[in-house]
């Protein structure tokens, strides 16, 4: 049951931090990705809301992986490498996460 919950979590979190980069991009250059964002987003909102999962305990977990699912993408796509503050920030919202989900 928790690894299934993990695997949803990730995939929301990788729609909705890829959303976020699409429109990012399309911010900055014309085509498609304003709208792709505004696609995969609503695919995000879809996605966390039809768990059965008490709210502030999803969305607790949630943020945990999605830190770790925007670093991930921000260093993939943007180049962007966490500094010494966001990766001790990051440790404690993952540690965070990780008492929600473990403890309760």
């Amino acid at each position: 049951m928790i690894l299934k919950t993990l695997a949803v979590l990730v995939l929301a979190a990788a729609l909705e931090v890829g959303g976020d980069a699409l429109v990012r991009i399309g911010l900055h250059s014309y085509g498609y990705s304003l709208a792709a964002g505004a696609f995969v987003l609503f695919g995000y909102g879809i996605l966390v809301n039809q768990s059965g999962y008490d709210f502030n305990r999803l969305m607790g977990i949630y943020i945990a992986v999605f830190f770790v699912v925007s670093q991930v993408i921000s260093l993939v796509l943007f180049k962007q490498v966490p500094d010494d503050k966001i990766l001790l920030g990051g440790g404690f919202i993952v540690t965070g996460g990780l008492v929600i989900l473990l403890m309760t």
